[in-house]
């Protein structure tokens, strides 16, 4: 005769409040020393994606939550010339480790895309309202006083400088976010509100990338690089 018990352990949870630890404790580690995405980014992109929900009722909060925790499970550098392979990878991670903990099988397509889909050099089409979500989530934490302290700590991992000594804001030269932290902004940072797919993702990034362009300009007045 069948134990009932057992057919309750072997049916997964689909409760956010049961997989958010199980999640976070399997990304744990997976930074590699990145203080950029570490799992106080990860909270960070799950908070986000929280707010974004709030406006998007019908879609599936879980996939979300699995997505947002596990997007960075392979991280390679920003200059790795790989690294719009990372999402893809990542996907299949988490695919395997989410099906091994029980995970509900008939979520992990939409996971796995979520994850492949956020990343910016993957240049994968997010197809899904979850995967949307995820993937503002995650750009949202590139822009505001976050995003600025993020893109000054890879620059420095990458050994960038500052800015351009006599052009900062680049009004004579080509933008070379490789060799100038600043230029980031300009380069790429100012192109994702344009690129938000949900509608609270874009209005949030326009606030946050604002503040971005008022510091760009007051670091250009104190440095001496206004004409």
């Amino acid at each position: 005769m069948n134990d009932p018990n057992d057919a309750a352990q072997n049916t997964p949870h689909t409760d956010l409040a049961t997989w958010r630890p199980r999640l976070a404790a399997m990304a744990a580690g997976s930074s590699g020393g990145d203080g950029a995405h570490d799992s106080a980014h990860l909270e960070r992109v799950w908070r986000n994606a929280q707010a974004l929900l709030v406006q998007h009722p019908e879609a599936d909060a879980l996939v979300v939550m699995a997505a947002c925790y596990l997007h960075d499970l392979v991280n390679l550098p920003k200059n790795d010339p790989e690294r719009n392979q990372a999402s893809t990878r990542s996907a299949q991670l988490a695919r395997h480790q989410l099906a091994w903990m029980n995970f509900p099988p008939e979520r992990l397509d939409a996971v796995a895309h979520a994850i492949a889909a956020h990343s910016f050099s993957a240049n994968i089409a997010a197809t899904s309202l979850e995967a949307q979500i995820v993937q503002d989530a995650d750009r949202l934490d590139g822009l505001g006083a976050v995003g600025l302290a993020r893109m000054f700590y890879i620059a420095g991992r990458m050994g960038s400088s500052l800015a351009h000594p006599d052009d900062p804001l680049g009004l004579a030269r080509e933008f070379d976010d490789r060799s100038y932290a600043l230029d980031h902004i300009m380069v790429k940072l100012a192109r994702l509100p344009g690129m938000m797919q949900t509608a609270g993702g874009r209005a949030l990034a326009e606030e946050r990338l604002a503040r971005l362009l008022a510091f760009r300009e007051e670091f250009a007045a104190e440095s001496g690089g206004l004409p």
